[in-house]
């Protein structure tokens, strides 16, 4: 008699880190990596000096269709604990700028970036205190950690921003935009 070998289909993908953040992916000991591949029910296999993470599906696909941005957003900059956070809230997810699709030069690039994170951080803190989103200015991205309406507003700001608009304008935008992501919060609470 034959056994018949229920075949499982696993899904695999590849994200690249850049070489400076692979440790952090990895973590001390490993701890991160394993703390991804636990939440995420996923295999992670990573090459240090390529800097690719191969991310195979172990049983849950919906977590494991997650994990590449969990990877992504470490690698753009985030705290493990931050990217992690894609995992626990459904609609929290990670939207990435690429700069460099709206600078002609890195002279361009650096003043661009130099707006956005503001004298001493305090736009980019600005960006995520009034958002509501977790915001990294790294390389020639802008990475965001949020809901999708938290993500939108950051996306208008830093948008607001690259196109010159005064810092001034932004952060009305910024207040006005916090003002109406209370409301609607406070209109949606159970009363």
């Amino acid at each position: 008699m034959f056994k018949r070998l229920r075949r499982v289909s696993t899904r695999m993908q590849h994200v690249t880190v850049p070489q400076d953040r692979i440790g952090v992916v990895i973590g001390a000991g490993g701890e991160t990596m394993r703390e991804i591949e636990e939440r995420a029910n996923v295999r992670l296999d990573v090459d240090s000096e390529s800097g690719s993470v191969a991310i195979e599906e172990r049983d849950d696909p919906v977590a494991a269709m997650v994990a590449p941005d969990v990877i992504k957003a470490i690698g753009r900059g985030f705290k493990p604990e931050t990217a992690l956070s894609l995992l626990d809230h459904d609609l929290r997810t990670f939207d990435l700028i690429d700069l460099s699709e709206h600078t002609r030069n890195d002279n361009d690039l650096q003043r661009k970036k130099g707006r956005i994170i503001g004298e001493n951080g305090r736009t980019r803190e600005l960006l995520e205190e009034l958002s509501g989103a977790s915001v990294v200015v790294y390389g020639s991205t802008v990475g965001a950690v949020g809901q999708p309406e938290e993500l939108e507003v950051v996306r208008r700001a830093v948008g607001m921003l690259l196109d010159g608009a005064p810092h001034g304008a932004v952060y009305s935008y910024l207040e006005r935009m916090s003002n109406e992501l209370d409301d609607d919060v406070n209109f949606n609470a159970p009363q």
